[in-house]
């Protein structure tokens, strides 16, 4: 059985920012988090999530973005710090979120700085978005990232994959369903036409036609800060597509308690069992607890063309 573990929108605390650094959307996004989301996302919580995690020793871990606020410089510096002290690349998938792009930043100064974290197999460390759509290979896992975020205006948290990366990720897709391995696609925002309209994924029609053509057994996404499950028809059957509730999310707030999933991934003769734990920071934060469980089997991988 192979375990992997899925977290998202750990929103690491705000540094403190220069006049200048808030020059254009920044400034929006500063003020709402000193008046708002500072209270919505704590670091004790994050803390919490990220000791249980590691003791329930998964063996591999997906990180579907969100892990800075505004996409400041010294935001950059210090999620790369905590990503060092989470795990090291081989072990860790990250895919950025709309957070992560909240304005264009000089890759170097920004998502540069988790370069090994996004880039394929055998690949160097990513220098530019054309890196997407990633592909690692981790034991009977196929981890298929994706990047839906893009810098947008003001009030916007909308995400576009944009039809070159969809085209690559249909290839991709088709060819790991002839190898058969369990395909899990990882996305931050959901790719459901049925978001709101500020927060939704553009091209959400345009994935779910992929998806259907080729398929793939499990699509992972972040974004909404809560645990939530949907699915897409694939050409073997329903694709469960499982959002997870932000990691820092502090007890009490209007997302629940901060969550992350345990994902058991297991061979069956007629395809995959894909059991889900739900664990959730306990209510007096003192470790976490199992929230939930559930069970998905996929049939045998099923491609067209």
């Amino acid at each position: 059985m192979f375990t992997l573990a899925h977290l998202s929108d750990p929103h690491l605390p705000m540094p403190a920012a220069r006049s200048l650094d808030l020059l254009g959307k920044r400034v929006t996004g500063y003020l709402n988090w000193w008046r708002h989301r500072v209270h919505l996302h704590v670091p004790e919580a994050l803390a919490g999530i990220v000791a249980d995690l590691k003791a329930q020793k998964p063996d591999h871990i997906a990180l579907t973005g969100d892990l800075v606020n505004i996409s400041l410089p010294d935001e950059f510096v210090r999620a790369s710090k905590w990503l060092a002290q989470l795990g090291g690349p081989d072990g860790i998938t990250v895919i950025p979120g709309n957070h992560d792009v909240y304005v264009a930043t000089a890759w170097g100064e920004g998502l540069g700085l988790w370069g090994t974290y996004m880039a394929g197999d055998d690949k160097p460390p990513a220098t530019d978005f054309q890196v997407f759509p990633t592909l690692r290979r981790r034991g009977p896992v196929a981890l298929v990232g994706l990047n839906s975020g893009v810098p947008k205006p003001p009030f916007f948290a909308t995400g576009t994959l944009g039809e070159a990366q969809i085209t690559a990720a249909e290839k991709i897709l088709a060819d790991l369903g002839r190898e058969g391995l369990c395909r899990v696609v990882l996305i931050h925002h959901p790719p459901l036409t049925t978001e709101k309209h500020f927060k939704r994924l553009t091209d959400a029609a345009a994935f779910q036609a992929m998806v259907r053509r080729v398929g793939c057994e499990l699509v992972l996404h972040g974004h909404n800060h809560r645990s939530e499950v949907a699915r897409i028809d694939g050409p073997a059957g329903p694709v469960p597509v499982i959002g997870v509730t932000s990691a820092s999310a502090a007890p009490g707030g209007k997302y629940g308690r901060a969550r992350y999933h345990l994902i058991h991934v297991e061979h069956e003769p007629t395809g995959w069992r894909l059991g889900v734990d739900i664990r959730a920071l306990r209510a007096d934060g003192a470790g976490c607890e199992l929230d939930g469980q559930f069970v998905f089997r996929s049939a045998a991988s099923a491609v067209v063309g």
